[in-house]
């Protein structure tokens, strides 16, 4: 049968309304998946109430729509929290998507063999450098641990520093508002375009990392970085660490298939396997 009721026309408000809760549902969503960490990767109703900052009710209704769709399992003898069997699946779907990190782990592993400080691996997600592998298993009393998925300063980590140097400027929101504003990034940026190598000390912490482009072709698409103490990592861009640095990062580089030389195509900026090091920095800005 016919329907005669007449048909209505949602507005421009009635439109956009509806998808207010279905963002904040999936910021939320990802918001209780990023609290586990290789650290913390059990954690009660509480602690993910806590961070996701909302009432208990509202954190168990998310962890059941989670468990259901198998990113969350829940061991009721303990009651506590873990990813559930679905992220391996998806995990295993980014890693194909993005090669690098596969064939980037196998090196890592060795660079933390040789120079025995944390490794890391950033790719850029159109905004900031984002850590998609961190090898920590130094045996230093005091070593400096990266959680997968945190977000760098563009500007002020090492990581950062390397994709603004060899990404189009266009590629960086902000880039030339920020490089007018600072003397001291437009120095560090050329500097890095010269040399392949990023370098950043923060005062605050007492971390320090070097940090080194990785290419596909003529394309920047990740950088390494080796993160440390200001005491185990020696400040410069031309260490022993370093030049490890920039050798991985070379071996990377070539095994995605690419040639010798860098972004301008005459050797400059691209990481070569028998290159000096490149620099990074530490912390929240790695």
């Amino acid at each position: 049968m016919a329907d005669d009721s007449p048909s209505v026309e949602p507005s421009p408000s009635a439109a956009v309304e509806p998808s207010t809760p279905a963002i904040q549902t999936v910021q939320r969503a990802a918001v209780i998946l990023n609290a586990f960490t290789a650290a913390r990767p059990r954690l009660s109703l509480n602690e993910l109430t806590a961070s996701l900052g909302t009432s208990k009710a509202t954190a168990h209704r998310y962890t059941k729509a989670l468990r259901e769709s198998n990113l969350l399992r829940y061991d009721e003898r303990e009651g506590l929290y873990s990813l559930g069997p679905q992220i391996l699946t998806l995990s295993a779907a980014a890693r194909a998507a993005m090669p690098v990190i596969s064939i980037a782990g196998p090196h890592m592993q060795q660079l933390v063999r040789e120079v025995d400080e944390t490794v890391v691996l950033s790719v850029w997600d159109g905004d900031t450098a984002v850590v998609v592998r961190a090898d920590d298993n130094t045996d230093r009393v005091i070593r400096v641990s990266v959680r997968t998925g945190s977000r760098l300063s563009r500007t002020e980590s090492a990581q950062g520093r390397v994709f603004c140097a060899f990404l189009p400027a266009d590629d960086v929101p902000g880039l030339a508002a920020d490089l007018a504003a600072s003397a001291e990034l437009r120095h560090e940026v050329d500097k890095i375009r010269r040399t392949g190598i990023s370098a950043n000390t923060p005062s605050v912490n007492g971390v320090r990392s070097i940090a080194a482009p990785i290419f596909r072709g003529q394309t920047l698409i990740a950088a390494m970085a080796i993160v440390g103490t200001t005491t185990s990592v020696p400040e410069g861009t031309d260490s022993p660490l370093a030049a490890a640095l920039q050798r991985t990062a070379g071996v990377v580089t070539a095994e995605l298939g690419s040639v010798a030389g860098g972004p301008d195509g005459n050797g400059n900026g691209r990481s070569q396997g028998s290159g000096r090091g490149q620099g990074g920095n530490g912390n929240g800005s790695r």
